[in-house]
Order: C-alpha cells, then structure tokens, then sequence
C-alpha cells in the first residue's frame, strides 16, 4: 500500500499543469444544469439553486432535444429493448431499431448505406485505421476537429506506411500543391483521401465541396466530410453541407453534375435529437468493411437502443418538417443583424454559429463570466482553442429560440 502522499510522478506534475490552467484563465468550471435542454436552461449556482437562463452555446439547432415526439420515441425504446445492448454488434448488439435507423440515415444523407456507432468520434476512430492501407495518403485541412486529427494520427500508428498531410484551411490552391506532390512521390501507392469538415466549429464557415469535389476528381482522391455541424443546418431541408451545395442524392435541388461526396462521418449528439452517436454514411462496402473491421465497432457496445430510437424520430420530423430549418436559418439572420447593430464584430456565415471576436482570452472569459450573471450562458474561446488575439463568444442559435430571446442577448452584450 502507498501512502496519501507518494512521490508519483504523477501526482506532481498533473497538480502543476491544473495550477497552470488555473493561473492563465484556461481552467474548465462544468456547468449543471438541473432540466431538460431547450432555447432556456435551468442552471444551478454557486449557492446550489437553480436559475433560468437562456442558452446560447448548445448544439441543440433544430430544437429537437427536448421535442416530445423525440422523448416518447426514447422512452418507448427504453421499454422496449431495456436499458442497454450489452454487446458489440457483431456479437449480440444489433437490434432491429439499429437497422431502421441506419435505414433512416442513408435515406436522409443520400447514401447507399449507412453504420451507427456510439459517438462520431469513435466513427472518425473507425473510419481512417479501417479505410486507409499502407501507402494511402490521407490530407486534411488544418482546422478540422479533433477527433479527425486524432483518427488519422491513430491510423498512420496502425496502418504502417500510411501517409498523412495537411492543407491550409479552405485553401484549394494549397490542397492542389499537395496533390501534386503526392502523385510525385513515389511512396505514394494507394488511395488518395481528403478530409473536411463541412462546417467549421469555430469558425463557422464551411468547405466549398463542389470545388473540392471537382479538384479530387483530377487526382483520383477520395472525399471524406464530417458534418456534424451541417447536420439540420445546411440545405433546404437540413440534409448539410453537401445539400447546402445541391450534391445530395434524393434532395430537392440535386444536381449529379456537381458530383458527391464519397464518404461522411456525423452526428446525432448536435441538431438530430441532441442525444448521442455517429455514424459513418456512403457506399456499402465501405460500411461493409466497418463491420469486418472496424475496432471501435468490433470491440465497443452499440448505440443504446432508447437512443437509436430517439434519433431516429428525430431525422423523421427533420425530413418531415423543413419549415424547421427556415426557421433556424430567420433567426440566425436576426441575431447576427441586431449584434452587428450593437456594435460588435460577428463573423458571417450561412451556418448557426454566430462567432463574436473580442481579442483576447481573458476579455473572452471575464465577458462569458458578465453574460452568464445577466442571465445568458455563452461560452468563451481562447487560445489554444483558437489563436491569440482571436478569441471569442461563440453564439450558437437554435429553432427553438425566438427574437425575444436574441433581443435580452443583445441587451444584455450592450451592458458589456
């Protein structure tokens, strides 16, 4: 037995770096919140009590999270199948709710098939270490998320002789220089793949998919875009990015001369029910090949079922009501207008994030601390999240919110 206070390594350093984040503003203070997610939240304070205030940093775009339709769908999962799979999938874990929904995705994105994992990060896991082979090249913009840098860096562990590169952010002009280099190397033996996100988290842009589409097609890649941000977002009727582009197969405007993406990664955790899950959609044998292969399918329970379910209504009223994404696309039109007139600098976007740059990290935390105590809970972004000197409140809008609510925000950032 050690005692309380052994000499580990560990312990000393890991209590430097939490006094360091501590000292430079960085360190991460978790909110609670005591009900259901909606355009309000129920936020407990310091003192223990719980006060509503309006949330501007969810994911929850379509206002689908705490939809009734959604929950029932939940709870009668839950009643249906129990509380959990218990297994992987190919074991014991694939239940008939899966299929349906894995059914619902292809048929909302456009694609032949479609496979549900637990989160999109895992599906990222998935996707480069069982796709990619010794001798791919796999490039991605250099403001991708996380779990995409982490994906690739995890398959070129795996998969040696697997090539990885970067392009600078929405540059094509750079992306082809790469390409160019890759069908000179001679190391360079497989499958070309490019890696996008379709919007940009923190920036709020998206990537020009028909160009890209087009630039791939010269050098033989394959694209791969993950549209967690896009999903319920983008397009006439919250298809993404690649609807946004008129490149989605069964979408109202689809144009096959654009061409389309070949593979995507998403969400159900943001604007399709809020609840949790990814999942990795395209043509079947790639899906296929997930299944035989994928680890993060082979060796990690399935999708709870309450959720498959939730989701999987969630995509329905999505497909069903498009009103929905108008309505996000309006108020997201009004926020950024009046926080513009208030005299603050909003970058533009066609997404629902509305990015507010303040300069620096700690006027992005002091102003987050303000608006949370004049009852608006938004967060601030600094470095190392984003550069120094561009740090910012991102606001995120949902359906659910309505011009009142983006007045009080606004009051409430003229305060400042």
């Amino acid at each position: 037995m050690t005692s309380a206070t052994s000499t580990y390594p560990f312990n000393a350093r890991t209590d430097d770096i939490l006094a360091g984040l501590e000292k430079g503003g960085q360190y991460k203070h978790l909110q609670m919140l005591t009900g259901p997610m909606g355009p309000t939240v129920m936020l407990r304070d310091a003192s223990g009590e719980s006060r509503e205030v309006i949330c501007m940093c969810s994911n929850n775009y379509l206002g689908l999270a705490n939809h009734p339709e959604v929950v029932e769908a939940g709870i009668e999962g839950l009643k249906k199948y129990g509380a959990g799979t218990a297994s992987v999938r190919f074991i014991c874990g694939t239940f008939d709710c899966h299929e349906t929904l894995e059914t619902t995705i292809a048929r909302y994105m456009g694609t032949q098939s479609s496979y549900t994992f637990v989160s999109c990060w895992n599906a990222n896991e998935a996707i480069f270490a069982t796709l990619g082979e010794s001798g791919d090249l796999i490039i991605s913009d250099e403001l991708n998320h996380a779990s995409i840098i982490d994906g690739i860096r995890l398959a070129a562990v795996i998969k040696k002789g697997l090539h990885k590169g970067v392009y600078k952010h929405n540059d094509l002009d750079d992306l082809r220089k790469k390409l160019e280099a890759a069908r000179a190397n001679p190391d360079v033996t497989g499958q070309i793949w490019v890696v996008t996100d379709g919007v940009f988290s923190m920036e709020g842009d998206i990537a020009d998919l028909p160009a890209l589409r087009k630039l791939c097609d010269e050098f033989d890649a394959m694209i791969i875009v993950d549209d967690s941000h896009g999903h319920g977002v983008m397009g006439a009727t919250g298809r993404g990015t690649h609807e946004h582009f008129n490149m989605c197969p069964g979408a109202p405007n689809f144009d096959a001369s654009l061409g389309e993406v070949d593979l995507f990664t998403g969400t159900l955790g943001k604007g399709l029910g809020g609840g949790a899950g990814g999942f990795i959609a395209g043509r079947k044998r790639a899906t296929e090949l997930i299944v035989q292969r994928g680890r993060p399918t082979l060796f990690s329970n399935a999708l709870p079922c309450t959720v498959a379910c939730s989701a999987n209504k969630a995509i329905e009223i999505v497909l069903r009501e498009p009103e929905r994404v108008k309505a996000l696309r309006d108020i997201t039109t009004y926020a950024r207008t009046e926080i513009k007139n208030a005299g603050f600098e909003v970058i533009d976007s066609p997404t629902a994030i509305c990015p507010i740059i303040v300069g620096e990290t700690s006027t992005a935390i002091a102003m987050s601390k303000k608006l949370l105590e004049l009852g608006v809970f938004v967060i601030g972004f600094g470095y190392p999240v984003v550069p120094e000197g561009e740090a910012r409140l991102r606001l995120q809008l949902s359906a659910a919110h309505t011009t009142e609510h983006v007045d009080q925000v606004v009051d409430a950032l003229k305060k400042l």
